[in-house]
Order: C-alpha cells, then structure tokens, then sequence
C-alpha cells in the first residue's frame, strides 16, 4: 500500500528560482530512491521551511528514505527534521482529484 511521507525542517535559501536552479541534480537523485513515485518541492520564505510530500510505493522505502535524508540534512547542518507517513484514504483522495493510482 502506497505511503505519503511529509518532511520540514528549517530552512534559510535559497528559495523560487534560485532553489530550483541550485536543487537539479538533487531532485534527479530522488527519483532513483527505492520505491520513490513522486515529490511535491516545499518552501516557506516568510516561515524560513523547507521540505516535501513525497509517495513511497510501500512504508519501509518511506521510511529508509527519510532516514537517508535526515542524515543528509544533518551532515548539511540542519538539526531539527520533522518527518511523518501516513496513509492515504483512497476513495476520498480521488473525489478531491489526488494524483495517485486506484
């Protein structure tokens, strides 16, 4: 059963642009994390946050993925990583047009 996981942490820039032109390669990295289907990029500049929501196919690639990136982001000197899965109620995700599979 697919898992969405939810990540923040503090986070000082860049942001927009400049964070989309510096994460390239970052980004194309995820998409060969086991059992990675998508990521929705997160960023708060007002609230200085970032992050993402992320869809495993199942809870233990959620899991060691957000292992793999807290450690990641701690050698990157942000301490504090605030990670979640959850489930995802399906017949209500898709009256709300979520972008997950039957």
């Amino acid at each position: 059963m697919v898992k969405l996981l939810q990540v923040d942490f503090e986070y000082h820039g860049p942001f927009g642009e400049e964070m989309s032109n510096a994460m390239v390669e970052l980004a194309q990295s995820i998409n060969q994390e086991p059992g990675f289907l998508w990521k929705i990029w997160t960023e708060s500049q007002k609230d200085n946050l970032g992050g993402g929501i992320y869809l495993f196919e199942d809870e233990a690639s959620a899991m060691a993925y957000l292992d793999m990136h807290t450690a990641r982001l701690k050698s990157m000197g942000i301490t504090e990583v605030r990670g979640q899965v959850f489930d995802i109620n399906g017949p209500l995700s898709h009256i709300n047009c979520a972008p997950i599979a039957e």
